[in-house]
Parts: C-alpha cells; structure tokens; sequence
C-alpha cells in the first residue's frame, strides 16, 4: 500500500515504530524492503535473489545511469526544478540531487560511513540552479570513479547500512538500480514537460536487475 495516500497504511506503520518504506510485515514482524535475498528469505520462497551481474557489470551501469542523468538535467527548464513528481512530494530539483545522494551514500559505506537513513531524505539548497545539480554529480561520479579506481572492491566486503550488514555486491547492486530508476524518471520528466531527449536508457540498460515494474509509485 502507499502510505502516503493510505492513513490507515501509515498508522499501521507508526504502530511498527517506522518512518520509511518500503517495509514488508506480517503481525509485529518487518524488514526493511532493500534487500532481494532478505525478503524473498522473509516470505519462506525458495528463490535465489541475489545479484545477478558482477560488480564490474554493476559499476559500468552505475557510471553510465550517472552519465545520463549529466546529460539530462540540463534540458530542464529552471522555472520546473520547483514543480514535485507524480505521487510523491519531491520536487523535481530535489531527484536530480538524489539520484547521485544515493551512490555518494554507497560510496561512503565503502569508505567507512555508515549508510543511514537519514541519507536519502537529505535535499539540495533551495536555490539549487542546474549548474549546481550537474556540478554535485560530477562530483560524485568522480568520487565513485576514484573509489573504483583504488581496488577495494572485494564483493564479499560487509558494508554498514540502517537495514544490517550488506555485501558490498548486494549493496552495489541496489544502489546502481536505485539510481537507475530515478534516471528513469528524470527522462519521463522531461517527456512530461515537452523536452526532447535523445532516450540514452532503453529496456536493456535495465536487464538483470530488480528494477520496479512501474516508473512512478502506483
């Protein structure tokens, strides 16, 4: 359900002592909805979640999902960064900043900072222009080049996060999809907004990875 839209889904929530999804519960017992293999181990199934590409495939997936959205952002027009996404009270300022919060986030748990929460709720200044938006990101693809780059990359390495240890191989992987499905986004946004764009992402960018069905919540 969307706890947004749904204030007995949120009480339901509140009574779990959360504030954020996606969360999958049965009675008092929940896990945070981030892990394939988790919830497919919380639901009794007999599946293998894990990832499906190596970290190498991932990392060249991430660098392009980040490459793109460098491309796209410029095509916004500046008086739309104010306007919020379908479904959701982000702004569209707002996902191109988070987008690449994301894969600092991961960057940072590989370096020894554990991945909170609190991250993914964090915001650009309010007055973020475009430059600024693709400026942040060059940034990061940097910082995730450089991190790529040292060789720590060991896929077994256990990484903190707010939902438990993660592998960095799993930590990766849902990293490279997150971000891929806000870049996804951005190039509906556009769309919506009378942009033309070249459509640098199609249905094979996305392949093997557990990306969710549908572009917008709903």
């Amino acid at each position: 359900m969307n706890v947004l839209e749904d204030p007995a889904g949120f009480a339901d929530l509140q009574k779990l002592g959360l504030r954020t999804v996606p969360v999958l519960a049965r009675g008092d017992k929940f896990i945070f909805g981030q892990n394939t293999q988790q919830i497919i181990d919380f639901l009794g199934l007999n599946e293998d979640g894990g990832p499906q590409l190596s970290v190498q495939e991932l990392h060249d997936r991430l660098d392009k999902y980040m490459g793109v959205a460098l491309e796209l952002i410029p095509l916004m027009p500046a008086d739309r960064l104010t306007k919020h996404v379908p479904g959701r009270p982000r702004s569209y300022r707002a996902l191109a900043f988070h987008l690449f919060r994301v894969v600092d986030a991961f960057v940072g748990a590989n370096r020894g900072t554990p991945l909170l929460q609190a991250m993914f709720r964090e915001e650009p200044a309010p007055d973020a222009s475009t430059a600024d938006l693709v400026a942040y990101g060059t940034g990061i693809r940097q910082r995730f080049r450089d991190w790529w780059k040292a060789g720590d990359t060991a896929p077994s390495k256990s990484l903190s996060t707010y939902y438990g240890p993660q592998s960095l191989h799993e930590l990766m992987e849902r990293t490279t999809w997150h971000c891929g499905q806000h870049v996804r986004q951005y190039m509906m946004l556009l769309e919506i907004e009378g942009q033309t764009h070249r459509r640098p992402l199609v249905d094979a960018d996305f392949a093997k990875l557990p990306m969710p069905q549908n572009v917008w919540d709903g």
